[in-house]
């Protein structure tokens, strides 16, 4: 595969420039540093295409395109136009509210900051012994949320299963699951 060196930079630098600016607390250049991620993606997606070649279409001759790069630069498109639009409509509605861009810390942010770590393992210790032992929600309740009946449990149900038994029905478990089937029946029309 021969792959052009320079688009391999400008994509490391692209990803890079994106990175940077998306770690400013300005609205604007974390638009700027999504959109050049999006085209560093875009050029990624390029390089790793490959040789051009023709266009794939059943049964043609020759060196022939990969479809898949193509079909994810185009989805790559979309997802950068749609986080943009977002990204531009949050930066709008930041000025108007607040005359700038920026996001400020609120009290919440400030104070979980400043917190010291002998605060930190004092909400670790919080949990008691019987929260770390309980796994499941129906802890002490009478009745589960799901119960399994077995043949003796109903006389409708027919249990019929194989449960460690010769491949052959003995004559015993058949004449129980007649009458069974008999006595169910005589229900159903009473």
């Amino acid at each position: 595969m021969d792959v052009s060196l320079t688009l391999i930079v400008i994509m490391a630098v692209l990803f890079a420039a994106g990175v940077y600016a998306m770690m400013e607390r300005s609205l604007t250049r974390v638009l700027i540093g999504f959109l050049l991620l999006g085209n560093a993606t875009n050029l990624l997606l390029l390089i790793v295409m490959g040789v051009p070649g023709s266009a794939p279409f059943y049964a043609e001759e020759g060196a022939v395109s990969d479809p898949l790069p193509q079909a994810l630069t185009l989805t790559a498109i979309v997802i950068t136009f749609a986080v943009s639009a977002f990204l531009l409509a949050l930066i709008y509605r930041s000025w108007q509210l607040g005359q700038a861009d920026t996001v400020e810390d609120d009290p919440g942010d400030i104070a979980v900051r400043e917190r010291t770590d002998a605060e930190e393992d004092l909400f670790d210790d919080e949990s008691t012994v019987e929260e770390e032992e309980a796994t499941t929600d129906f802890v002490g309740v009478t009745t589960a949320p799901i119960t399994v009946l077995n043949m003796r449990d109903h006389p409708a149900i027919i249990d019929d299963a194989p449960v460690n038994v010769p491949d052959a029905p003995s004559e015993r478990s058949t004449a129980q699951h007649r009458s069974r089937a008999q006595d169910d029946e005589s229900e159903d029309r009473s």
